[in-house]
């Protein structure tokens, strides 16, 4: 394991937002949904892809709040622009779990 120093720590902004909406992603290379997630005022509304559909139905994901990276600059993931990296962890069996607070915080909260 590389170590990195707490400069390097405190260059991610890993934030709280609150995912808004959930729609299919049949063009992702493998199976994706396309997430809009609401940081608050300061940051706003981020698109993001996430290879969560294993574990998460669509309706289930609205209203719930994830921990994301909002400043990796945007990326094309085919037809989409991806703009922050809803963040997770493998299972036993490799499928997605996401990260989240296990109570509800502001929208746009920074983990320190």
């Amino acid at each position: 394991m590389a170590h990195i120093s707490w400069d390097d720590f405190e260059k991610v902004e890993l934030r709280v937002g609150t995912i808004r909406t959930v729609s299919a992603f049949p063009e992702a290379r493998k199976a994706a949904y396309k997430l809009e997630v609401d940081f608050g005022a300061e940051i706003g509304v981020r698109r993001s892809s996430a290879q969560i559909t294993d574990l998460y139905e669509a309706d289930e994901l609205v209203g719930r709040q994830v921990l994301a990276v909002v400043n990796f600059p945007p990326k094309q993931i085919g037809p989409f622009i991806s703009e922050c990296l809803v963040t997770g962890v493998p299972d036993e069996d490799g499928r997605v779990v996401l990260v989240t607070p296990d109570r509800p915080a502001p929208n746009g909260t920074r983990l320190f």
